[in-house]
């Protein structure tokens, strides 16, 4: 008995690729620590895994993703109503509260220590939180990055509640404000959260711009950036 799974991504196939013989197609649903799908080529088979998060969801969910990964798969646009749709399915309230839960629960997170060789990423917090949150801020956990990243500098991690700061910028050469500017970018993610609006994510909102342009080395801060 054909999955209605793998009745939708041969449908699509044989709509992205209309000449080419339909290939063997089996659609699995795994236990994935996010909304995570994944599909391969083997010789004459394509096997596609899908979050589990995703088994039950509505045909039309599922036909977009089949979209959104054949396009992939043989390196064709993906048409945007069918990339549209799956935005907005995953901007759904209910499912991003889901996924939220599930990447706590599953997902696997490093988390080393607040103190640097430099700097300590606790009393770097405090004071920032005390000159422009008014100290009302809860302080999440924090940590330096286990390597160096030049790509990540920072980052705030909403399912575990921790801001991960690059180890890159715990050196004697390193200013003390571009730390400051670095972990105060990532304390107003705590205080701005993503904004959802139909099929789009705002991450950085308006008001989190003219918030973040408040610090006294805005400007600098982010030339000096722009050389890593």
């Amino acid at each position: 008995m054909t999955s209605p799974g793998r009745e939708i991504f041969e449908r699509v196939h044989k709509a992205v690729r209309p000449r080419t013989p339909l290939p063997e197609i089996v659609v699995s649903f795994r236990p994935y620590a996010d909304i995570n799908n994944v599909i391969r080529r083997r010789a004459d088979r394509i096997e596609v895994s899908l979050s589990d998060m995703l088994e039950g969801s509505p045909p039309p969910v599922l036909e977009a993703i089949a979209y959104i990964l054949i396009s992939k798969l043989y390196r064709k646009p993906i048409p945007e109503k069918f990339a549209t749709r799956y935005r907005l399915f995953l901007n759904r309230r209910s499912v991003r509260q889901q996924a939220h839960v599930i990447r706590r629960v599953r997902g696997r997170k490093w988390i080393g220590e607040p103190a640097g060789v430099h700097f300590h990423l606790e009393e770097i917090f405090e004071d920032l939180n005390l000159r422009f949150f008014g100290g009302m801020m809860a302080r999440p956990t924090l940590s330096w990055s286990r390597s160096p990243s030049r790509t990540l500098l920072g980052h705030f991690d909403d399912s575990h509640n921790a801001i991960i700061i690059s180890r890159i910028f715990d050196r004697p050469a390193t200013p003390r404000w571009l730390v400051d500017y670095i972990m105060y970018h990532e304390m107003l993610h705590l205080k701005f959260p993503v904004e959802h609006r139909g099929s789009r994510r705002c991450v950085h909102s308006a008001e989190f711009r003219a918030e973040e342009k408040l610090f006294p080395h805005f400007e600098q801060a982010k030339q000096q950036l722009k050389h890593l």
